[in-house]
This record gives C-alpha cells, sequence and structure tokens, in this order.
C-alpha cells in the first residue's frame, strides 16, 4: 500500500486497516515458524506497509 493510498483513508478505515495488517503480520509469522514460507519478504513489506499507517495516524492525531 503506497502512501497516497493511505493519504485517501479516512481516521476509521486507516484504524480497521492497521488492525487487520496487524493480524495478518501475526498470522504469517506463525505460520513461517511452523513451516517456512514461500515469499519472506510478505514480512517486511507488512511491516513497512504497518509502519506507513503509524505514520499518518500520528499526523493526523498531532494536527
Amino acid at each position: 500500500m503506497k502512501q497516497k493510498e493511505i493519504i485517501i483513508l479516512s481516521d476509521d478505515e486507516l484504524n480497521d486497516k492497521l488492525d487487520a495488517l496487524k493480524k495478518s503480520l501475526h498470522d504469517i509469522k506463525l505460520t513461517h515458524v511452523v513451516s517456512p514460507i514461500e515469499n519472506p519478504l510478505q514480512i517486511r513489506n507488512l511491516k513497512r506497509t504497518i509502519a506507513r499507517l503509524k505514520t499518518e495516524v500520528f499526523k493526523r492525531t498531532n494536527k
């Protein structure tokens, strides 16, 4: 998810998306521990997307 897409989201959508991605990251990490996942770069990409979302939430709360 690109920054341009994140800026368009409303506050509720942003929080919902953040929760969903956190759950997804947790599930992928657990799956990776049990058996290696096909594309381990998924974990890195999810972490970066979560960081982008958290940054946008922080920006909006400090305005």
